[in-house]
């Protein structure tokens, strides 16, 4: 005799309002954000197929925000759903589900099919009803009186008096309420600023307003006050144990296997597309991919590897003119598009892959064009595939919704594939977006439409969207060669052939046991995880930088000439070309100090990036270390730098803390007889370069500045980087380089990115990076975690030692987020991680993997 799952104890309830604009999304997200302040671990739930005010729930609680809908997925799926919501995240305290519309508000002609109430039924959660009494007195009585008499089996726990004025009405609505027999749970008085911004298809998404953790934080506070929070408790406690199995990703997928590297699946994520169901990318995984998130407003270029792309909803119309503006990304689509990427665009995907929006240029990869309309069409839809595509076999039948405000014009008259092209879907009998097959394989490999569809409710289709991904990463195409790059990884290095150091004249001085120093960023990294290991920012050059190098082709027949990349870098940091010379990267910037320099003793300031010791014991050098302490900040002390050396290498700032060094404190470093190297190869991502030694008319004797174009410029596979300094010295370095070691096209490179229009872009995208590296640190701290304070690199330095003693990187991988470890660095142990600036969806994922991983661990 078999037997259902154990009966599951998950309290809850339900945030219901007698029908839409009386407060349920504020109630219900500083409810949420209140009861995270007392403690407790809080999961967030929506009733119907709206992605918004999920949004705000995540902001609460630190978990996906997830959707119910009986419409959508089904009946059946709704508790399981719930389940799976409450523990995918780690071990819920208590689930909290704001309802839709009026609490008996469901589907149109469907008698309160998937309406708030439908799914208190269906998941036995009682309810707590919000009432905006602002224009009302006694009536509210007869308001709660209805609704908790009108559909048998409904249960209103108590009520929210939302908006209330004096004492004197408070007192009034008060007796007209509890007259009925359900009792008052709190009285919120009228405040604007718990009210979040409204458009045209409704709240501002959590995602796009500067200010929306702040007014999370402040509806906490209201909450708190004016709420009986251990009332709302004892109500969420009184739910009945639920009897289903929580939803399973791979069990609805049929549990297919996994094995060997995962494809990467390129998700929109940003501002501009807000809308997706956390399921979605949950099925993806289990399928055997790596959903991989990319900003469109931000992203250079599509992730490395990209074998599938996913572009879901959200407002590309607010933000056409940036989305047009980030002309390298929708070049990379759309060639990615045309070489047959398997890909899926709902609603916001379908205009932005369109020709253009509201006229301005997007993708172009369908034959569209797209303009706000004069209403608003919104609803849900029974829709069948006319024939085969992406996502299903013809006669595929699937339910969704529609929210959106443009209409697309679709092009007539054309002569290629796209003339053949079938609809999408049929809506209720009626055409929908476009089935693309652009690359001529036989089959669509593009399904765009305004639908929406939840794929928890129809797994078939993230089951044939995954296989179309899998064939698209196996396939020994050219198409697909460069978008899936090897999985191979060169050996790591020992350290064991370094030459040791001499005895240390003083503490400061070590040597290099226990640390790999040729262990780099890159080899934290592995297929399907999001990479926040390494510290190029872009995936690729700029269009205008690439058409530089590309240009060169022509010219490669004939030996590389470095005097007009000297003479533009000279003039670039007002010095003579006698100053500068170009390097094949800071790699062989490192090696040609270590050969170039005669010396007695070498220092390294640490913590620091370790090739430059390694460079110099292989050299043979003596090499000891000072290294610089957490409890000061990773701060330089220039007065406690032992005087023996004669050479100090010192970063700035310094990899991997961040620390952005006083200039004046790197000069007190030079003394008589004394090299200083200062590798500046992060100074170009800090606005205006303020500490940099290569100020104009700086005074280089005895000084050596290592510059890099490789992280700002996206130039880590073509190696473009350069010294500045004593002239006398850099005659010593180009006396040890091997001739011709720089190439032509990074030559050019040099020359272009040191422009006055490039200098201007870079010192742009360097106040990016520090709006995004403050995000990054925000979301950080909200995980509790301790971050190295005042970074002015693209990177942060990150104590994990609250979350135990060992290194979390495996968890972290586990969870899809590759970051640099930290033991590899002198001076530092292994809680201790180095995490790039990325997108702040990523940084925000990131935390959400963070928060994650503490409950885990928490509860283990």
């Amino acid at each position: 005799m078999t037997t259902g799952p154990a009966p599951t104890v998950l309290p809850r309830f339900v945030v219901a309002a007698p029908a839409s604009g009386h407060g349920k999304t504020t109630v219900a997200t500083g409810i949420m954000a209140a009861l995270v302040r007392e403690g407790l671990d809080v999961t967030g739930f929506k009733v119907g197929p709206d992605y918004i005010d999920p949004g705000f729930h995540a902001l609460a609680t630190g978990r996906p925000g997830r959707n119910l809908d009986p419409f959508l997925c089904g009946e059946d799926l709704v508790e399981p759903l719930l389940l799976h919501g409450a523990r995918a995240s780690g071990p819920t305290d208590v689930a909290v589900v704001e309802g839709v519309m009026g609490l008996f508000d469901g589907q149109i002609d469907g008698a309160g099919f998937a309406s708030t109430a439908h799914v208190a039924a269906l998941t036995h959660s009682p309810v707590v009803l919000v009432l905006d009494v602002s224009h009302l007195s006694r009536t509210a009585g007869a308001i709660v009186h209805g609704l908790t008499t009108f559909e048998p089996g409904t249960h209103i726990g108590g009520v929210v008096l939302n908006k209330a004025s004096s004492e004197r009405h408070v007192r009034e609505v008060r007796a007209a309420v509890e007259s009925t027999g359900v009792p008052v749970l709190g009285v919120i008085p009228r405040d604007a600023g718990v009210e979040a911004p409204s458009r045209h298809l409704g709240l501002v998404p959590a995602e796009e307003l500067d200010g929306s953790a702040g007014l999370v934080a402040h509806l906490a506070q209201r909450v708190s006050e004016h709420v009986d929070l251990p009332a709302v408790l004892r109500i969420a406690h009184g739910a009945p144990p639920l009897t289903a199995a929580p939803w399973d990703p791979a069990a609805a997928l049929g549990n297919p296997p996994v094995s060997g590297p995962r494809p990467v699946v390129a998700v929109a994520g940003g501002r501009a597309f807000t809308f997706r169901y956390a399921e979605t990318e949950e099925l993806l995984y289990a399928a055997g991919l790596a959903p991989v998130p990319f900003d469109p407003l931000r992203s250079p270029a599509l992730p490395d590897g990209t074998a599938g792309l996913y572009l879901g909803g959200g407002f590309p119309e607010v933000h056409a003119a940036e989305l047009s503006g980030n002309a390298g990304l929708r070049d990379s689509v759309r060639a990615a598009v045309a070489a047959g990427l398997p890909t899926v665009a709902e609603c916001a995907g379908l205009l932005y892959l369109c020709e253009s929006v509201d006229g301005h240029p997007m993708v172009g990869a369908v034959p569209g064009r797209a303009a706000m309309g004069p209403s608003l069409i919104l609803g849900y839809r029974n829709a069948v595939a006319p024939s085969s595509s992406l996502l299903g076999a013809a006669g595929t039948r699937v339910t969704g919704h529609e929210f959106h405000r443009t209409t697309v014009a679709w092009a007539t008259g054309r002569t290629d594939a796209v003339a053949s092209a079938d609809p999408a879907w049929l809506l209720d009998g009626r055409s929908d977006g476009i089935a693309l097959d652009p690359a001529g394989t036989g089959t669509p490999t593009v399904h765009a439409s305004y639908l929406h569809t939840h794929w928890a409710g129809h797994p078939g289709l993230a089951s044939r969207f995954a296989d179309a991904v899998h064939a698209f990463a196996a396939a020994p195409t050219p198409s697909s060669a460069h978008l899936v790059p090897s999985s191979a990884k060169p050996p790591t290095p020992s350290s064991a052939h370094f030459v040791p150091s001499s005895a240390a004249p003083s503490q400061c001085l070590g040597d290099a046991d226990g640390h790999d120093l040729l262990h780099h960023g890159d080899r934290d990294v592995q297929r399907g995880l999001v990479d926040l290991a390494v510290n190029v920012r872009r995936a690729a050059p700029p269009a205008w930088l690439a058409d530089v190098i590309a240009g060169t082709i022509d010219g490669l027949g004939t030996y590389p000439d470095t005097r007009q990349a000297r003479q533009a870098l000279a003039a670039r940091h007002g010095v003579d070309p006698s100053c500068v010379l170009p390097t094949s990267g800071g790699a062989e910037a490192f090696t040609l100090v270590a050969r170039g320099i005669a010396t007695r003793q070498a220092l390294v300031v640490h913590p620091q990036f370790t090739e430059p010791e390694a460079a110099l014991r292989a050299a043979g050098h003596a090499v000891g270390r000072h290294v610089l302490t957490a409890d000061h900040g990773f701060r330089l002390d220039p007065a406690a730098v032992p005087a023996q050396p004669d050479l100090v290498f010192v970063g700035n700032p310094t990899n991997p803390t961040g620390v952005l060094h006083p200039a004046e404190a790197l000069r007190a470093l030079r003394g008589d007889g004394r090299v200083l190297v200062v590798d500046e190869a992060f100074m170009d991502a800090v606005p205006g370069e303020p500490e940099s030694l290569l100020q104009p008319g700086a005074d280089l004797r005895g000084v050596l500045v290592l510059r890099s174009l490789t992280k700002t410029w996206g130039l880590a596979g073509l190696r473009a980087g350069y010294v500045v300094g004593d002239p006398g010295l850099v005659a010593g370095l180009a006396a040890v380089q091997p001739p011709w070691s720089v190439s032509t096209p990074a030559l050019a490179a040099m020359v272009a990115c040191s422009s006055p229009a490039a200098m201007a872009e870079a010192d742009r995208a360097a106040g990016l990076i520090a709006e995004d590296r403050a995000t990054l640190v925000e979301r950080l701290t909200e995980t509790g975690l301790t971050v190295v304070p005042d970074s002015a690199a693209p990177f942060v330095l990150v104590d994990t030692s609250g979350l135990g003693p060992g290194s979390i990187r495996e968890h972290l991988a586990a969870r899809g987020f590759a970051v640099r470890r930290g033991e590899t660095f002198p001076g530092l142990g292994p809680t201790w991680i180095r995490v790039a600036v990325r997108t702040p969806d990523v940084s925000a994922a990131l935390a959400g993997a963070l928060t994650d991983l503490r409950r885990s661990l928490r509860a283990s």
